[in-house]
């Protein structure tokens, strides 16, 4: 597997010989660059997570990639004539050997003066790779025993005891942190501090920002 964090929460996902992108945003750069790709996946709406002026140049440009996004994601990009399946938990989906495995069905909580969407996240399993799972923006889905989770270090939505929680729950064997577009460099080396170190006895980070392609064991 390798991965490239092409910023805040989207990635670039290369496993069993698939090329997968996730939640390309208005807050991520050089998503728009990529061809070949196999599928791209959006978690929810929010700008952050689906740039609706940059997708349709994107799927342009790789004809062939197979669309997938939550229910409310997916009516929103019919809306502009993409075909895009949506995802529901319970309901996999193959892109190749690699299996896309929905959790979950909503953003979590920020206020009440902001409507709750839906989120729907992913966990990416193939044989001989480890999984990785993208939760989006909610620490509610249980995607079962994980290699990979993809944690958002920084939100609206919660405090950094929730991702603690959120990780040390999943208890993967590696995090590699998301959703960190609001943060300054030494904000950014806080949070990560008190997540990568409050997470679990033998896991270990890998801060993919700005690293390019990474390959994970």
């Amino acid at each position: 597997m390798r991965i490239t964090h092409l910023g805040h929460s989207c990635l670039f996902v290369e496993m069993a010989d698939r090329r997968i992108l996730l939640d390309p945003g208005g807050f991520s750069s050089g998503f728009e660059d990529l061809t070949d790709l196999d599928a791209v996946i959006v978690t929810h709406q929010h700008a952050d997570h689906l740039d609706q002026k940059r997708f349709p140049a994107l799927v342009r440009a790789n004809p062939q990639a197979q669309l997938y996004a939550d229910p409310m994601s997916a009516a929103l990009l019919a809306d502009a004539g993409l075909i895009v399946g949506a995802l529901a938990e319970g309901s996999d989906v193959q892109v190749g050997e690699v299996r896309v495995r929905p959790f979950g069905a909503m953003h979590a909580f920020n206020h009440q003066w902001i409507a709750t969407v839906a989120n729907v996240g992913v966990r990416l399993e193939a044989a001989g790779e480890p999984s990785l799972f993208h939760p989006g923006d909610a620490y509610d889905a249980d995607p079962g025993d994980v290699d990979i989770v993809a944690v958002p270090i920084n939100a609206p939505w919660c405090a950094v005891r929730d991702s603690i929680d959120f990780v040390r729950r999943l208890a993967p064997r590696a995090m590699i942190p998301i959703h960190d577009g609001l943060l300054a460099t030494s904000g950014r080396a806080l949070y990560l501090t008190h997540i990568s170190t409050n997470g679990g006895t033998d896991l270990t980070l890998h801060d993919l920002a700005g690293r390019g392609a990474v390959s994970l064991p």
